[in-house]
């Protein structure tokens, strides 16, 4: 059981670094908020988050975890549905 825990909180670390990278990129210009990655990095994030706090049964902090996923989700669909000349992958 030890080595699962183990698997699960390396899986939460990788969210949180995602999370971090792509706040860290947002502030710093190299990401804006309608780029499909930046919402990409949070929800990998989120996603990993969502896994190590399930199974610590941290229920607030999966819940939120949640809604950051869904939340990113429902901005790459509002980005990819835009114009094509406006569906930003990455920085200029």
């Amino acid at each position: 059981m030890t080595i699962a825990l183990d698997i699960y909180s390396i899986i939460g670390w990788i969210g949180m670094v995602f999370v971090i990278v792509s706040y860290i990129f947002y502030l710093t210009k190299k990401l804006k908020i309608n780029y499909v990655l930046y919402h990409l990095l949070n929800f990998i994030g989120a996603t990993g988050l969502a896994v190590s706090t399930f199974i610590t049964q941290s229920w607030p902090a999966l819940t939120l975890s949640l809604i950051f996923m869904g939340i990113s989700v429902v901005y790459i669909i509002k980005i990819l549905s835009l114009k094509p000349s406006y569906r930003e992958l990455r920085a200029d």
